[in-house]
């Protein structure tokens, strides 16, 4: 039975497997280039969850162009609304239209203290949270210090990569599994390297809820046809 999560009010319901595709700072996924990627997305979906990671700035015109995409952020932080200069608040992305955020990603780590603080202010905002981990070991201390709605265990030295994660160390995926539901039954999704369909089919049969990618996209000339493929990996 696919696992569903319902974000902030309104908002669409996060069905697994899904397919998180971060935009990170690209300029393929900039401006009105995120509102072209996430348009792609909504005509390669074929009923499956995809969810786009767009910068603070693009989350508005992202979300304009979503009706079965979802789009989150790629990050908060644990501030509130006032007297904080150049944070990102959970009430912040959520009026722009995000469903939910990513923490603590291999390019924007935070200790675990401003992890469990992040997931806290997003879950009182009732943002769903993507939050990162690198070995199975951090993935589980996450699980235990906060319970975000999902953890997507990346293995840093294999982001951008060309061999996935699901091929190159199959066993961190069911390692962190393993550990994580020690903890808690938190849903594992995995990412880095991830560029086709095997490695998504691989990641599922390993026991994972989904991936996400980046430069995969980012850097395919057929954004198009890289999307699907990936989509077809979804199963």
């Amino acid at each position: 039975m696919a696992h569903e999560i319902k974000g902030n009010k309104g908002a669409k319901m996060i069905r697994t497997p899904i397919l998180i595709i971060n935009l990170k700072t690209y300029a393929s996924g900039t401006g009105k280039n995120a509102e072209t990627l996430v348009e792609i997305c909504e005509k390669t979906a074929s009923g499956r969850t995809i969810i786009v990671a767009a910068q603070a700035a693009d989350i508005h015109r992202a979300a304009k162009k979503a009706k079965k995409t979802s789009v989150f952020a790629q990050h908060i932080d644990a501030a509130e609304q006032g007297r904080n200069t150049g944070f990102v608040t959970a009430e912040s992305v959520i009026e722009a239209g995000a469903n939910g955020t990513i923490i603590n990603h291999a390019e924007h780590k935070i200790p675990l203290m401003l992890v469990q603080k992040a997931v806290e202010r997003a879950r009182q905002n009732k943002l769903i949270t993507v939050v990162c981990a690198a070995t199975a070991k951090e993935a589980a201390e996450i699980a235990k210090a906060c319970s975000p709605d999902y953890i997507a265990i990346e293995p840093p030295e294999l982001i951008s990569g060309k061999i996935g994660v699901s091929t190159a160390k199959p066993e961190i995926i069911t390692d962190t599994i393993k550990a994580v539901h020690k903890v808690r039954k938190t849903p594992v999704i995995c990412g880095a390297g991830v560029s086709s369909r095997e490695d998504v089919k691989a990641a599922i049969r390993l026991g994972a809820k989904g991936v996400i990618v980046a430069n995969f996209v980012m850097s395919a000339k057929d954004k198009k046809k890289a999307i699907s493929e990936l989509v077809e990996g979804l199963g």
